[in-house]
């Protein structure tokens, strides 16, 4: 109501037309519909799920009393009446995405159920791997019948947990399975950057896919296990270089999970090997060449790291060389370091200048360009930095509080100055 009045008394005025006050009224609407629109599909969803797991409970409380042929019949009833949901979607409410995401969900709860209830009418063996694996087989031809998004992220928390279920506990070639399935979800995950890339569906996939990379890494280590901080760490270099792409310039901090992921991932892995007592377990390893050089943990390291390099690179030939962040660099500047803290304890002062250098210069470019988010990130780092070594025993007490001391002053300066600076220029 108040931007009709505002619009109708800039027309009156003159500053702008008919046609333009026309135009803003249509964007505002059409925003509010898609925002309206996306709470409908969440509660949607959340309404299916809560249906599927009502019917459940209900037969489940009941189970004992049935006989063989009526369990059988009716652990199929939720899957059938999922289908049949979803059948009237795609003919009749294909444009809905309300009706689309949440029949997809009732679907893909529904059929875990119908496997989990036939396995134990007729006494099928079988464990929560092969559960998974083929609960997740099933649903990802839906994913594309359906044009679901929802069960797309579905389906990657699933094949995470198969993957790490498999993978952390066994050395079953099937841990490699993962990377197979995770392959059969990337194409719905293009059309959404192509299609949606600010949609609200396409910032979560950003974060689960990036998540479950992380966590499936380290499926990757067996005999060479030290080698796999070379590989976190060029993957989270991969994954920060990646949120800085064009695609995820003009979104929210919280929905470019690459991003956070990335400064995150890097940053942690710093902080721990900024401890001397991680170099202090760290043995000098007995390697063979040859055996390294073919090893998974070596080859995946090379891979991600060639990666990473060449993802760089596009940076650097798109922006500028003086334009790519201090934080973008760190994934090569680790692996020497890392390298040389099997022979050296030189290593640890290296690790600890890295994030203090890191934090200076992100506070110098969050002063350069008057950003104050970035310039309280700085000081975020050396702040963690200056915790950690708080738990050092070789510092004294004193010192440690007067670090704190300087670094809360430092906090208080620095956006103290900036918030002057940006009076001054408004």
């Amino acid at each position: 109501m108040a931007l009709s009045k505002d619009l109708d008394e800039l027309v009156q005025a003159q500053v702008i037309s008919q046609q333009t006050a026309d135009e803003i009224t249509a964007y505002y609407a059409s925003k509010k519909e898609a925002s309206g629109s996306s709470l409908f599909v969440i509660f949607g969803v959340l309404g299916a799920i809560l249906v599927g797991l009502g019917i459940i409970l209900i037969i489940a409380h009941n189970w004992d009393h049935l006989s063989r042929l009526q369990k059988t019949i009716l652990a199929f009833v939720p899957l059938v009446s999922a289908q049949g949901f979803c059948a009237f979607s795609l003919i009749r409410k294909r444009n809905n995405q309300r009706w689309v995401e949440s029949s997809a969900a009732f679907l893909f709860f529904s059929l875990a159920a119908a496997i989990a209830m036939i396995g134990q009418i007729y006494n099928i063996p079988g464990d929560l791997p092969a559960f998974l694996m083929t609960w997740m087989l099933l649903s990802l031809p839906m994913i594309y019948i359906m044009k679901s998004s929802m069960l797309s992220m579905l389906y990657l928390i699933g094949i995470t947990g198969y993957g790490a279920e498999t993978g952390y506990s066994s050395q079953d070639p099937s841990e490699w399975y993962y990377w197979a399935m995770l392959l059969g979800a990337l194409p719905h995950y293009y059309l959404l950057l192509k299609k949606h890339p600010k949609g609200y569906f396409t910032h979560i996939h950003h974060w689960l896919i990036a998540l479950s990379l992380t966590t499936m890494l380290g499926t990757v280590a067996h005999s060479h296990e030290e080698l796999m901080f070379i590989a976190y760490c060029s993957l989270f270099g991969l994954f920060y270089a990646i949120g800085h792409f064009s695609l995820f310039q003009s979104v929210g901090t919280l929905a470019n999970g690459y991003k956070l992921i990335g400064a995150l991932g890097t940053l942690i892995i710093l902080l721990i090997l900024s401890f001397e007592e991680f170099w202090s377990h760290l043995s000098q390893p007995r390697w063979q060449l040859p055996d390294v050089l073919t090893s998974p943990e070596f080859l995946v390291s090379l891979l991600i790291t060639l990666a990473a390099t060449w993802v760089l690179s596009l940076r650097i030939r798109k922006v500028g060389l003086p334009h790519i962040l201090p934080m973008e660099w760190v994934f090569l500047l680790f692996i020497p370091t890392y390298m040389v803290g099997f022979f050296s304890s030189i290593s640890v002062l290296i690790v600890n200048l890295i994030i203090l250098t890191l934090g200076i210069l992100t506070v110098r470019q969050g002063a350069r360009e008057a950003h104050l988010g970035l310039l309280n990130y700085g000081l975020i780092i050396v702040t963690m930095l200056i915790v950690s070594r708080f738990f050092d025993d070789q510092i004294p007490f004193v010192w440690r509080g007067i670090l704190f001391v300087l670094v809360g002053i430092g906090f208080f300066i620095a956006n103290y100055w900036m918030l002057k600076k940006r009076k001054e220029n408004v």
